[in-house]
């Protein structure tokens, strides 16, 4: 690839090529994106959209008929793809007639012969030219400097896959996090697929609170050190997180083990019971084990865990007031009434000076745990996620769990976690403080569940993630859970007075 005046230049010498930077491409593009393909007759535009196309689809063949006729397909796939030909239309303004906007508010558009529309088209296009012979192409790509930041990250990470010996890998998009990362499924002919983590380095962001940006305040993995700091010190504890196949730790990209699909529920996402016991038994030995000093990889690179302090809990909590409250009552929350939830925390929260400390993982629930079937005892339990862990309340993972966000737990359930995670710690150690723990363990989960609900209606709010309200009700009922710990009674009055319970 080469760079000359604001122009990418890239050469495909095959069908394979081709199909490659498809892929590369296909994760490089993101809502809004309007692409379009100009070139002779026979350059390859409708080659290189069904590929892009195929590749959004994680499907190389994955039916893509030509708009020739139709003069737009489309496709709801990970991102909603229109597939334009406007070679036969008769008027430019006949785009707004086939939908083109209605297209970019949600996804992608993919434009042949563009020139067709004179001037019609939207500001901010990616516009790739092709030119070859044969299978041969030249492509030469512009556009918004936001999108060639994003194609040319994709880029260094095929050669990042290239230098790891796999120059023929697929790569497809998995998932993206809460974060700037995101995750690939690379898959070489006839062997196991393997997850890529891309997780570029970001500055901190805007001061939010107290001189500090929010990541400072939460302590939030930014790079992948972490990552492999934490996953190595499971494996020496002797617990299942995925191998480190490939690193690039300067540029932010890890190529892992697949630990596979397998959760702790079944296909109707009610939790089975084994795997959930088997999580507790998990992390009652983890608890069990001294807190890590600082954590060395390869390379010279260090990361020490930071605590779960006060400060943290405090800026979660306040998403109740600020994002879940307004939404239950429909009117902003009066700076009196959060700042009587917040006076409440401050008690609860110096109840937790003398709580149990240990490693936490952080989102110990059933997205984050992956069953492994063909291993035996607390390894079946296998970890990934664990990127921002701290050093905080032991009680945190066990409420996580307990009372996972995504999928109902039941009380009896709950009740069963709890004394199976209580037996364990128990009988390996006799100073365990069990009414100690149990207080910790209502505090935890309240506290988790007040920034639970909070960040599920902020994702509706501020993103436009409505499908995360459908979560609101399970964690109203575990808060409604809540009422058997004394400890909790004022917390308790203020939801029912503030009628969020």
């Amino acid at each position: 690839m080469t760079t000359k005046d604001q122009i990418l230049k890239i050469e495909l010498e095959n069908e394979r090529a081709t199909q490659r930077f498809a892929q590369d491409l296909a994760l490089a593009i993101s809502v809004g994106d309007c692409i379009t393909l100009s070139g002779d007759l026979g350059a390859g535009k409708t080659t290189l959209a069904r590929a892009i196309i195929r590749s959004i689809a994680n499907d190389e063949h994955y039916e893509v008929p030509s708009p020739t006729f139709t003069l737009v397909q489309t496709y709801e796939l990970r991102l909603t793809i229109g597939h334009f030909d406007l070679y036969r239309i008769g008027d430019p303004e006949e785009i707004y007639e086939l939908g083109l906007d209605e297209i970019l508010d949600s996804g992608v558009a993919l434009i042949e012969w563009p020139q067709m529309a004179d001037g019609e088209l939207p500001d901010g296009l990616i516009e790739i030219k092709l030119s070859g012979i044969d299978h041969a192409r030249t492509l030469e790509i512009s556009g918004p400097s936001a999108f060639k930041e994003r194609l040319t990250r994709s880029l260094k990470i095929r050669n990042f896959v290239n230098d790891c010996g796999m120059e023929d890998a697929d790569r497809y998009f998995l998932l993206g996090d809460a974060s700037t990362r995101t995750y690939e499924r690379v898959q070489l002919a006839d062997e196991n697929q393997m997850i890529l983590m891309n997780s570029p380095k970001q500055s901190d962001g805007p001061i939010i609170k107290n001189g500090k940006t929010y990541s400072e305040i939460a302590h939030l993995a930014e790079d992948v050190v972490p990552f492999v700091a934490i996953a190595e010190l499971l494996k020496k504890y002797g617990l299942t997180s995925p191998n480190i196949l490939h690193a690039s730790v300067e540029d932010g990209i890890l190529i892992v083990e697949d630990l596979g699909e397998q959760k702790p529920i079944d296909e109707q996402n009610i939790p089975i019971p084994e795997r959930y016991i088997a999580s507790a038994e998990m992390l009652a030995f983890l608890h069990n084990k001294p807190l890590p000093g600082v954590l060395e990889i390869e390379g010279g690179y260090t990361h020490s865990l930071s605590n779960y302090d006060e400060d943290i809990m405090q800026m979660e909590i306040e998403l109740l007031p600020d994002w879940y409250l307004p939404y239950k009552t429909g009117k902003a929350t009066a700076t009196e009434t959060k700042n009587e939830f917040v006076s409440i925390w401050r008690e609860l929260f110096a109840r937790l000076k003398q709580a149990e400390t240990s490693l936490v993982l952080r989102d110990f629930h059933s997205p984050n745990i992956i069953w492994q079937s063909d291993k035996d005892g607390i390894e079946r339990v296998g970890l990934i996620d664990f990127q921002d862990a701290l050093i905080g309340p032991s009680a945190y993972d066990l409420a996580s769990l307990a009372q996972d966000a995504r999928v109902l737990v039941s009380e009896e359930l709950e009740q069963e976690i709890l004394k199976k995670y209580r037996s364990i710690r128990i009988q390996n150690d006799k100073n365990f403080d069990v009414e100690r723990f149990n207080e910790a363990y209502g505090i935890m989960a309240a506290q988790r569940a007040s920034k639970v609900i909070g960040i599920f209606v902020r994702l509706k709010e501020r993103d436009g993630k409505a499908h995360y309200l459908q979560h609101i009700p399970r964690i109203e009922d575990y808060l409604h859970r809540l009422d058997q710990y004394p400890v909790l009674k004022p917390l308790q009055d203020w939801l029912e007075k503030y009628q969020v319970l």
